[in-house]
């Protein structure tokens, strides 16, 4: 059995929303959160999922604009950057984030889930990971370019789960200055790790955006597995 992929269900509260599952050979592992940037569960996104259904992962990525708009697809450029930016402004982040302890939730009750759950997020997505971690509702947290942290430093402190940062040193969103504000939050965290990629720009995990960075985002990802390995 190779992977395989579908759409599920997430129970929240009275409600449902959508997730795209891959599961890996074998049908069980541990669990990541693949969590979204602004562009919706798109084909990237669906493919980062099954790239670590490959890994030997479970791997959900929520629909986490559902309550704004389900099931959005979005490109990177033009107007849909701009329709992404706006289903960001009229979400509510603390849903969101309530969002993704529904998922870690909806993935410790599946049999094929063996281990720990993780989420790794990207942009948006690594803000909304930083803020689950605060939350307490996931094992283990990877932020690749969260924007906003740096504005959120309150939540720091609620941290108590392993954490790790991935930032491109030309990323204009998130100066250089504000990876340094956060290092300093959580100095002393031997369980914390930063990593910068010279001449990677925001966005440099994504194929399918003018700013990927394969060699950044192949040693990314490999940081990544290993992280989550040796805790997992």
């Amino acid at each position: 059995m190779s992977t395989t992929s579908r759409w599920i269900d997430i129970p929240a509260g009275d409600d449902s929303f959508g997730g795209y599952l891959a599961l890996p050979k074998g049908g069980k592992g541990p669990a990541v959160i693949i969590i979204q940037e602004i562009f919706g569960v798109n084909g990237h996104i669906r493919s980062v999922a099954d790239q670590y259904a490959q890994d030997g992962y479970v791997a959900l990525a929520p629909d986490v604009f559902w309550r704004v708009q389900p099931r959005v697809e979005l490109t990177y450029d033009g107007a849909d950057r701009e329709k992404g930016v706006e289903l960001m402004q009229k979400l509510n982040l603390d849903d969101a984030v309530a969002d993704i302890g529904s998922a870690a939730a909806a993935l410790r009750a599946m049999p094929e889930v063996t281990g720990k759950v993780a989420a790794i997020g990207y942009c948006f997505g690594g803000r909304l990971a930083y803020l689950a971690a605060a939350q307490g509702s996931i094992d283990i947290a990877v932020a690749y370019y969260g924007g906003g942290i740096q504005n959120q430093l309150d939540e720091a402190a609620k941290i108590k789960v392993p954490i790790q940062f991935h930032y491109g040193e030309l990323d204009a969103h998130i100066p250089l200055s504000a990876v340094g504000q956060i290092q300093e939050r959580f100095a002393g965290r031997t369980d914390v790790q930063f990593n910068i990629y010279p001449n990677a720009d925001h966005g440099f995990n994504c194929s399918e955006r003018a700013s990927y960075n394969q060699p950044a985002a192949a040693l990314a990802h490999g940081r990544t597995l290993t992280f989550l390995g040796e805790r997992s």
